[in-house]
């Protein structure tokens, strides 16, 4: 049985990409990673087979290319502000924009008044283990734009408004950067909504860009597949359903055809019956009044 001469061909474990995903994490934490870089990484860790392409994903990064191992303890974690302490984006009757290179550190709070207020999360430094924003918007819009592959968790109230995520996610299990947004609305919008719905921005081009690609345009034909069998099945489930009630509205027609038709026929019958009975009582009667007139006496001669 021959041996794999090339240790970077050896085949990566799951333990060895959340490995290299948590170090990314440090990196962004530091710096190092804008929240796109970030989140295509990490997508591309997941994808990734070899130890090869595992290191790819670090070559840039301080210490080069982790040699496969153990996965170490969590490194330090950044310490958050104590208390509520937010940087405020506000638009009142006017438009308020970040996006580029900026940096957050802190929680984000975004308040749009009969006003447009748009934050560009994807060439952020973000310096906190996830970005959480504030979002109140009356009788206005509020836009954030996040890269395609990260968690979005929204919540909140909208009253007379919308609030809602068109972004593609990362799949089920996958350790992606998360962006939190608490969303209070009135009459009005927020959108949160992913990069390929957005305005392009420029992206490096690194060595292990190509396979990424590669591998997640094939991901996404599967899961494009699986979306349209499961529309296909949907539609299937859907004629069905509708073949049975249309069945079933036939089976109602032609019951309750024969059972008006039966209720027909028997008002018939009655009316028949009662006019047989008529006519025999008038026959009766007329009998009757004939043997009446036969037995009189004849009338008595006049003197």
């Amino acid at each position: 049985m021959d041996a794999v001469s090339d240790p970077g061909e050896m085949r990566a474990s799951d333990a060895e990409r959340e490995q290299v995903v948590e170090r990314l994490r440090e990196a962004s934490v530091e710096g190092r990673l804008t929240l796109a870089e970030l989140t295509e990484r990490t997508e591309a860790a997941y994808l990734a087979r070899t130890h090869a392409e595992l290191a790819q994903l670090t070559t840039d990064l301080p210490g080069g290319a982790p040699a496969p191992g153990p996965t170490p303890g969590p490194g330090p974690q950044p310490v958050k502000p104590m208390g509520k302490v937010r940087t405020w984006v506000v638009a009142v009757m006017g438009d308020a924009k970040r996006n580029g290179t900026w940096r957050i550190d802190q929680e984000i709070g975004a308040v749009s008044v009969m006003g447009d207020v748009t934050l560009d999360l994807r060439e952020a430094e973000v310096r906190t283990p996830e970005v959480e924003i504030t979002a109140t918007c009356v009788m206005g819009d509020l836009k954030i734009i996040v890269p395609d592959g990260v968690d979005v968790q929204l919540s909140g109230v909208a009253i007379m408004g919308d609030k809602k995520v068109q972004v593609v996610e990362a799949p089920a299990g996958q350790n992606a950067p998360v962006v939190k947004v608490k969303a209070f609305v009135l009459m009005g919008d927020v959108k949160i909504i992913g990069d390929s719905l957005a305005t392009p921005i420029k992206r490096g081009w690194f060595a292990w860009s190509e396979w990424w690609w590669d591998r997640r345009k094939e991901g996404r034909h599967q899961i494009h597949r699986d979306i349209r069998q499961s529309i296909e099945m949907g539609r299937q489930a859907h004629r069905e359903m509708m073949q049975a009630h249309r069945d079933a509205q036939r089976e109602f027609r032609h019951g309750f055809r024969d059972a008006m038709r039966g209720e027909r026929e028997v008002r018939r019958q009655m009316m028949r019956d009662d006019q047989e009975a008529r006519r025999e009582s008038r026959r009766e009667e007329r009998d009757a009044w004939r043997e009446g007139r036969q037995g009189d006496p004849p009338p008595s001669a006049p003197y």
